[in-house]
């Protein structure tokens, strides 16, 4: 009995177990748009002052080159001693967008893919892919907000992927708050609040006391050197108007 049990254990096909999985991840990247052909000692020199005055933004933190003001860029091998000199300064560039015509060797030689801007289609599901059918067009995800009931600690990162954020408390110094759309603080903003995550330059922050670290919308931002100082410690409406920052003090 014992030896046709072990036969029978013998011929069953061993279950199967995935070795990995694929999953989405939300990503904030930082963009450096270069707006010249040929980067000189004045470029590096604005450069490292803003990596002086605001070190925290940039620390760690993976980055993307913008070349659509750059054209020269894309040519030959040029990019690769920009490229020298921002890793040089601790710079995790991984990507490059814009880079319409630049060679996929050269870019795998430097470490770098290219990423396309806005959202991209999501993965066709396994029955559509099956039955041979075509994907669906790509659909905006449905709007999912996002509202918190309690205040935002030091080290927390709170992220509305497809929404706007709303947290009923305050937000303290080093917490981060990312939103595709809006952000509202019912309390005193100290850390970090970036909107319009995905591009969206109709996004706002509101916040009843501003006394952010930093703030942003479409990844254009402002830290907290450089906040209107009328605006500081005061309620406040933050929106982007011909690519500026504006705030607004509402009380």
């Amino acid at each position: 009995m014992s030896q046709r049990y072990a036969r029978n254990r013998h011929d069953r096909a061993p279950a199967t177990v995935a070795a990995f999985q694929v999953r989405g991840r939300f990503l904030t990247a930082l963009v450096l748009r270069i707006d010249r052909d040929s980067p000189d000692d004045a470029f590096y020199a604005q450069l490292d002052e803003q990596l002086r005055t605001t070190p925290q933004f940039f620390a760690g933190a993976p980055m993307v080159l913008d070349l659509a003001n750059a054209p020269g860029l894309r040519e030959g091998d040029r990019i690769g001693d920009l490229l020298a000199h921002l890793r040089n300064r601790e710079l995790r560039v991984f990507g490059v967008q814009n880079a319409h015509g630049m060679d996929d060797a050269m870019l795998d030689r430097h470490g770098l893919i290219p990423v396309t801007t806005g959202r991209d289609a999501p993965l066709p599901r396994n029955a559509a892919a099956a039955s041979g059918a075509a994907p669906a067009a790509d659909v905006p995800p449905p709007v999912q907000n996002k509202v918190i009931h309690a205040p935002v600690r030091s080290g927390q990162r709170v992220v509305a992927e497809h929404g706007d954020l709303t947290i009923i408390g305050s937000v303290a110094s080093g917490a981060e708050l990312v939103a595709s759309g809006n952000i509202h603080v019912y309390g005193t903003l100290r850390g970090r609040a970036m909107a319009g995550c995905h591009g969206d330059e109709g996004a706002h922050i509101f916040c009843q006391n501003l006394s952010a670290e930093l703030v942003a919308i479409a990844g254009l931002y402002q830290t907290s050197e450089t906040l209107d100082a009328a605006a500081l410690q005061r309620c406040t409406h933050i929106y982007l108007k011909d690519e500026k920052l504006c705030m607004e003090v509402i009380a």
